[in-house]
């Protein structure tokens, strides 16, 4: 049933963009079978992403038709670090084509985050509130660590979710699409490990791996997660699998019992997962172990200005091997906050490099030289082989500053072999 303001958007009272976009909403609603439109009142746009000449036609079409968006509208990176792409071998002209597209959607109306993590700005939604976000690892880390609502939506379904202000109330959305499915009990997996920033790639990557696009709820987790680990579980979940919301009993705001998870639901499967389960899945996201490292990359999603405070003394007094890069994708938020807070120096004096705006998975800004990539995100770990054709290590924040320094691979595995 559509309300008159949507008879009315349709119509082209507001204008020839709001119609086309409209025009997507709805057919989009009846392709889900939806029986109404909600109300959103934050949107994060995945569409920003310069990906080839389609999505940058669609946004500038939708510019210059006069589009503006009608609810508060974060940005995902873009293709290009807008203002230091030539300190990389970016083609002049996907960097120009990558900026036309993020200034169609400055003219739209949208906030100039450019980042995969606007969980962690001033675009952080709150408990309960229905929103349009696009990227997957923050729609997962909306849905599941905060209690926002979600669907996955798509590239340019979000922006015109933006410019209308709705989507169809359907799954993620309602009360009964956010019930768990799959059970998935941790099994004398150590209190140390759960501590460690490592074992949440790696937990995600299994999630991921178990329950694909279903609803995975976790118990046995004996630690309460940071945000920056909550990040990173479901940044793997959602690569590794398709998992847009996960429970983890005890900690997350749906899930204070595992009853309250299920939603009164039996489980359509049940998972023990131990330390040899871990242990597959950590091996499985690196495809070399033992080879010198031509780039460590660390902000996939993007560093955090807590990770900038883990970062800077493992890094004091150090100096990274000649034949390394190392590199941090971060956001400008958060390069301004850790430049202001002297973070950055000790990053300038070891050598390393910062870049904002985008991902490295996103922009073609590697040279050939780099072949061996380390890093300690699982999502970006699951995604070198197939996105960048190059060899990946994961190992801890640790051990990427001591792999830079030495210039091959070190990993310290003492951790991951406690029974």
């Amino acid at each position: 049933m559509l309300t008159d303001r949507d008879q009315a958007l349709l119509g082209g009272e507001f204008g020839p963009a709001a119609a086309m976009a409209m025009r997507i909403v709805t057919r989009m609603a009846g392709i889900a079978k939806a029986t109404r439109l909600i109300d959103v009142t934050h949107a994060h746009i995945d569409s920003s992403i310069y990906v080839g000449d389609a999505g940058l036609e669609f946004a500038e079409r939708l510019a210059g038709l006069g589009a503006r968006v009608v609810v508060e509208s974060s940005l995902n990176v873009s293709g290009v670090d807008e203002h230091h792409w030539q300190e990389w071998p970016v083609a002049p002209e996907w960097a120009s084509k990558a900026h036309r597209q993020m200034i169609a959607y400055r003219a739209m109306g949208c906030t100039e985050t450019w980042t995969c993590a606007p969980y962690q700005t001033q675009a952080r939604p709150s408990f309960g509130q229905q929103i349009a976000w696009g990227e997957s690892n923050a729609i997962v880390f909306a849905n599941s660590v905060i209690g926002a609502r979600t669907e996955r939506y798509p590239d340019l379904y979000d922006i015109c979710a933006a410019i209308t202000g709705r989507v169809p109330d359907v799954g993620l959305h309602t009360d009964a699409g956010r019930r768990g499915e799959i059970l998935i009990t941790l099994d004398r997996v150590p209190h140390a490990l759960q501590e460690r920033d490592e074992f949440y790639p790696v937990l995600g990557f299994v999630l991921g791996r178990l329950a694909e696009d279903h609803i995975p709820v976790v118990e046995g987790l004996t630690v309460t997660p940071t945000d920056d680990q909550l990040k990173a579980l479901g940044a793997s979940a959602a690569s590794s699998g398709a998992v847009a919301l996960f429970h983890l009993v005890g900690i997350t705001p749906e899930a204070p019992t595992r009853a309250d998870a299920f939603g009164g639901r039996t489980p359509i499967a049940t998972h023990r997962v131990g330390m040899t389960e871990l242990n597959e899945a950590r091996a499985q996201l690196s495809t070399s172990d033992d080879a010198p490292v031509d780039l460590v990359l660390l902000g996939s999603p993007h560093f955090s200005i807590d990770e900038f405070r883990q970062l800077a003394p493992l890094l004091k007094d150090r100096r990274k091997a000649d034949s390394v890069e190392f590199l941090v994708t971060t956001s400008r938020i958060m390069r301004t906050l850790a430049a202001d807070s002297g973070m950055l120096r000790d990053l300038e004096a070891f050598g390393g490099r910062l870049t904002v705006d985008t991902c490295v998975l996103a922009t073609p800004m590697l040279p050939p030289s780099i072949k061996t990539i380390m890093t300690n995100s699982g999502k970006y770990a699951y995604y070198v082989p197939g996105l960048l054709d190059r060899q990946v290590v994961y190992g801890s924040l640790a051990d990427c500053v001591e792999s830079a320094q030495r210039g091959r691979v070190i990993r310290d595995d003492s951790a991951w072999r406690q029974s």
